[in-house]
């Protein structure tokens, strides 16, 4: 990177009054979740998509809508069932007109912002058309190529109970996931503040704080983030130490984690941390930031063994363990 792209003090706090609106209105959204809320604004920031995982009624479709209100950007929420096709979410050709031409009809997915509500309900079929979407940001129907917005985002949804009649993601659709959120219960106190304060549970009305060129520029402000290369090492070296037949793998991945994390997760930390960052106002990475995200870029990445689900040992205990062992600088 040149001395010319790199950020200026001017453009971080351009950068970081958008950031800061954007959280405070989700914080308006999703009460006393501010860990939720910083991790949905960092992976949109960063163009990535987000599974949240919680229990129902939490706020998760409330969330994305707030978000594609404060975004000024297209919203479509796609809730998921066995019986959706992959043509119900891209769209299909239809005959119109006098002609009876075929023209095409585009789906949900054409939207800026894609709610998909219970991902994990839909078949395989329909799962391997939203790949497509989310992986190249467009669609294929009858061998045709459409491209989707930009920016486009899929902020998917997954119920941890309930779970008969459901199909599991694929490792490959998963990894397509910038970030896995878990969205904890919510505190007495929270709900006393939702049933004084808001009529049948509604948030209040969301404007719009940026628009698509604001938008756009903030989005290369994060791209211009400075990664320097010992940051960028300790990526590779914490991406490396997930596989468990590596040498500098610790105990834990050794024992529970069967296939560790691909190049894509290196991406995803770089692209996140570089977001992370600028959110807390400075123009380069370093390590904590990439340590503040791991947890959210790896617990879905990581294939654990038969071994952890009978320890009951999850993939945050599995990434705490590798931040431990894995040293900043390396020895020697």
């Amino acid at each position: 990177m040149s001395q010319s792209e790199l950020l200026t003090p001017t453009d971080v706090l351009a950068a970081g009054e958008t950031i800061s609106m954007l959280k405070a209105g989700l914080n308006q959204v999703l009460l006393d979740q501010g860990g939720v809320t910083e991790r949905v604004v960092t992976a949109v920031l960063a163009r990535g998509h987000v599974l949240l995982e919680g229990l129902p009624g939490l706020g998760k479709t409330e969330l994305c809508k707030g978000l594609a209100r404060l975004l000024s950007l297209p919203f479509k929420r796609i809730q998921f069932t066995p019986d959706l096709l992959p043509g119900d979410i891209t769209g299909t050709y239809v005959i119109e007109g006098e002609k009876r031409e075929f023209s095409f009809r585009p789906g949900p997915l054409f939207a800026s912002v894609v709610l998909a509500d219970e991902i994990n309900r839909s078949s395989p079929k329909t799962q391997s058309a939203l790949l497509e979407a989310m992986a190249e940001r467009n669609v294929t129907v009858l061998g045709h190529t459409h491209p989707l917005p930009d920016p486009f985002f899929v902020l998917a949804t997954q119920n941890p109970i309930e779970l008969e009649g459901t199909y599991p993601l694929p490792e490959a659709q998963l990894d397509r996931f910038l970030f896995r959120v878990v969205v904890p219960g919510v505190s007495a106190k929270t709900m006393s503040t939702m049933l004084t304060q808001r009529v049948r549970g509604q948030p209040p009305a969301q404007k719009a704080v940026v628009d698509g060129p604001a938008l756009k520029a903030v989005f290369d402000f994060v791209d211009r983030v400075h990664l320097p290369v010992p940051v960028a090492d300790f990526i590779g070296r914490l991406v490396e130490a997930t596989h468990p037949n590596h040498p500098s793998a610790p105990e834990s991945v050794r024992r529970f984690v069967r296939y560790g994390a691909s190049p894509r997760a290196a991406l995803g930390f770089a692209s996140s941390a570089r977001a992370w960052a600028l959110g807390k106002g400075k123009p380069n990475v370093g390590f904590d930031e990439v340590k503040e995200v791991a947890g959210a870029v790896l617990n879905h990445r990581l294939v654990l063994s038969y071994e952890a689900g009978l320890e009951k040992v999850g993939a945050d205990k599995v990434v705490s363990d590798l931040l431990a062992a894995v040293q900043e600088v390396p020895r020697g």
